[in-house]
């Protein structure tokens, strides 16, 4: 069955596997050829294949659209990855940073609605004919 993981710029895997595991908000999951089609979102999580030739893959993705095809083909669109051949490396830093930014673009996106939240009242404010002094 054939495996392609991409990110925005590039196709980080595409090679044929014998298996295949990922995670998906219901748990981990495998796929090995024939499978029924699929189409699932990932967690950030380490997703892992074993190739024809028995030696095993691991990735690391920043969550993801997983998609299962005719049985043959499992495709991974994703924000970002990292290949390792270390699995508990990828697991306790990549997933660690992968967490971590995730939690800082949440702040930053919280307070930048804070600030488009005071905006509209002080706008809202001046047009209902507010306080003079506006404050911008």
């Amino acid at each position: 069955m054939m495996l392609r993981i991409t990110d925005p710029t590039a196709i980080v895997v595409d090679r044929d596997v014998d298996s295949f595991r990922a995670e998906d908000a219901s748990g981990s999951f495998g796929i090995l050829a024939g499978h029924a089609d699929l189409v699932t979102a990932l967690e950030i999580s380490v997703v892992s294949w074993k190739e024809i030739d028995g030696r095993p893959g691991f990735c690391a993705v920043r969550n993801g659209i997983l998609t299962v095809s005719g049985g043959t083909r499992v495709d991974i669109a994703t924000r970002e990855t990292h290949l390792g051949d270390d699995l508990e490396e990828l697991e306790a830093v990549v997933l660690a940073g992968y967490r971590t930014q995730i939690e800082a673009e949440r702040s930053s996106r919280t307070a930048s609605a804070k600030l488009r939240m005071q905006a509209i009242r002080r706008m809202v404010e001046a047009l209902q004919g507010g306080p003079s002094e506006i404050g911008l």
